[in-house]
């Protein structure tokens, strides 16, 4: 009897229940697999949980809930197989700039608003998915996201050195504030706390250099637990996290107060944007190791629902994380059944063993996010950017000093602002040169004149455009053209090779419309070359096309050419001996 196979799950299936495509995948090897990286992602998360609760300002407990039910829901509704979302460095510190704005941090209304801030960032990713503008991510440059890493970095350390130090500082002050602080504190230095933060420092690198295997934060905390112990550190001021609360995440309702809503919405758009961004880049690149095709949109919908849900769970905000991604794909992990693993290990230990913190001191958290914030920060390519390209140079150092200064979620505005106007000032200005043929053989093998310092014809004249012609750069190509036909003689023809244009709007095509009508008029002719198919289709439709006259395009080059040439002054030919193009009459 043939067995009867269930149906390959189709259009609306796929975007709500994506887990019944890997679901049909999985098999006793893919059990297990996934079963040792979850194990593996929880004893990874443990550490990093509290350690980036306490960088959001919250309760240590609060960083493991996200940990547990954020990368449930995105695992499961998502598109990646390797990704790992939940608490992460720079979500947290922007989290706790955000709320601290609204509420101060430590009061009892501080955790409802970073509810409110969860559901809304999750409705606005959710919202983006399902209207599928996973393309915007593609507007907010690596540039910015190095930028304000990098920020977000300084500010996550600055906020740390307290607590490695022993020095008071007022909560929630600004980063200059703070470095005042601490300045002016210098004496009150507890140097118990000190060596704690510093002995878990070398723990953890010493660990990660020799044994790269082992969750090396994990043993850095031990140790600096233990060193803590030693030196008999809550005798001598030296704060301790505490116990967990020993129960799962419990249920929550948001601030949903409208004065509330107004206040962190700004926010909110800022936090959905960046989770977006670190999510579908970190599983992008996971992919291009592991071979599997990524659905942005998808990942949209994933991390809307994982925040949505995880807002009625005492969950902050949550994303990819590159750390526990990496980790979880070189565990061997083959589904998202990974990260429901570590989130069940997770459960039992909140649950059954919450005094795992307990005699965790601070200054040992605060040693481990020093590290964290110091990996946060891309040296490699911001060296890179920095020596390369000035306007890049100029987003990255805006993003990143504005992190410093103004509000986080409005320094990230800022840098794609920034970009966004170097990317149209771009636009607006494309290269136009003067081009000709480097040799009489290689007629349609165009170079720069100035470049190369080549000949031209004295009755034609060929300029390429390298950009599409758009109401944005109209002006400019104007401009550009208006010159060049002042420095020509009287019955020249200028062919616009247009190769390099994509796109022309009525405004483009009303400016080249002008423009052919005014070289009429002072004796000068003007052509297009290579103009592709969409565009003449684009021209045509809106009648531009007859109006600036069908004859005046050519598909090639080569064709202009030999029909312009015979309608040349054939006297100035024959006494021309520059001989630029190969379909020249011969010299006599």
């Amino acid at each position: 009897m043939k067995r009867k196979t269930t149906p390959w799950p189709t259009g609306s299936a796929r975007k709500w229940m994506p887990f019944l495509i890997w679901g049909r995948t999985l098999n006793k090897h893919s059990f297990f697999a996934d079963l040792l990286a979850g194990l593996t992602g929880a004893i990874i998360v443990l550490p990093q949980g509290v350690a980036y609760a306490l960088i959001a300002g919250l309760p240590a407990e609060y960083g493991l809930y996200t940990a547990i039910v954020t990368p449930v829901i995105a695992g499961i509704f998502g598109s990646s197989l390797h990704l790992i979302s939940g608490p992460t460095a720079a979500i947290s510190i922007v989290v706790l700039s955000v709320v601290s704005s609204v509420v101060p941090q430590g009061t009892d209304a501080f955790i409802p608003v970073v509810l409110t801030l969860t559901l809304l960032t999750g409705i606005i990713q959710l919202g983006m998915g399902l209207a599928r503008m996973g393309i915007l991510v593609n507007f907010i440059s690596h540039t910015v996201v190095i930028g304000f890493t990098a920020g977000a970095a300084v500010l996550i350390a600055t906020s740390q050195l307290k607590h490695a130090l022993g020095i008071p500082v007022p909560s929630g002050s600004s980063f200059f504030e703070s470095w005042q602080a601490l300045l002016q504190g210098l004496s009150l230095i507890n140097f118990y706390s000190v060596s704690i933060a510093v002995i878990t420092i070398a723990a953890t690198l010493f660990v990660k250099k020799v044994y790269p295997k082992m969750p090396a934060m994990l043993f850095g905390m031990i140790v600096g637990s233990v060193t803590c112990f030693l030196l008999s550190g809550e005798q001598h001021n030296v704060p301790l996290v505490g116990a967990l609360s020993g129960r799962l995440p419990p249920l929550s309702l948001p601030d949903l107060s409208a004065g509330t809503i107004s206040r962190i919405l700004p926010g909110a758009i800022a936090i959905a944007i960046l989770g977006l961004v670190e999510a579908v880049s970190i599983a992008r690149a996971i992919a291009i190791r592991s071979g599997q095709r990524i659905d942005g949109n998808q990942e949209f919908i994933g991390q809307g629902l994982s925040n949505v849900v995880g807002s009625f769970f005492s969950c902050y905000p949550g994303s990819g994380s590159f750390t526990r991604s990496g980790v979880n794909y070189d565990a061997g992990a083959k589904t998202p059944l990974a990260s429901i693993f570590a989130a069940m290990i997770l459960v039992v230990i909140i649950v059954f063993v919450p005094q795992v913190t307990e005699y965790l001191p601070l200054p040992a958290m605060a040693g481990g996010i020093l590290l964290i914030s110091w990996n946060l920060i891309d040296t490699h390519h911001i060296g890179q950017i920095l020596r390369s390209n000035k306007q890049e140079a100029a987003i990255l150092s805006v993003t990143f000093f504005s992190t410093l200064i103004v509000e986080l979620e409005f320094s990230i505005y800022l840098g794609v602002l920034l970009s966004l106007i170097f990317y149209l000032k771009r636009t607006a200005n494309p290269r136009i040169m003067e081009v000709a043929p480097k040799t009489l053989d290689q007629g349609t093998d165009l170079r720069s004149i100035s470049r190369f310092q080549l000949s031209e014809c004295p009755q034609i004249k060929t300029v390429r455009i390298d950009g599409s012609i758009f109401f944005g750069a109209a002006d400019h190509i104007q401009k550009t053209l208006i010159d060049t036909s002042t420095k020509i003689e009287a019955n020249t023809h200028l062919i616009l090779l247009c190769s390099g244009v994509n796109f022309i709007d009525v405004a483009g095509a009303e400016m080249l419309l002008q423009e052919s009508s005014r070289m009429k008029k002072a004796g000068h002719h003007l052509h297009f070359c290579s103009l592709k198919n969409t565009v003449k289709d684009e021209l045509s439709a809106n009648n531009y096309l007859a109006k600036l006259g069908e004859d005046n395009f050519y598909p090639t080059i080569d064709e202009a050419l030999t029909k312009l040439v015979p309608l040349l002054d054939q006297p100035k030919c024959q006494n021309c001996t520059r001989r630029v193009f190969s379909q020249c009459p011969p010299l006599p």
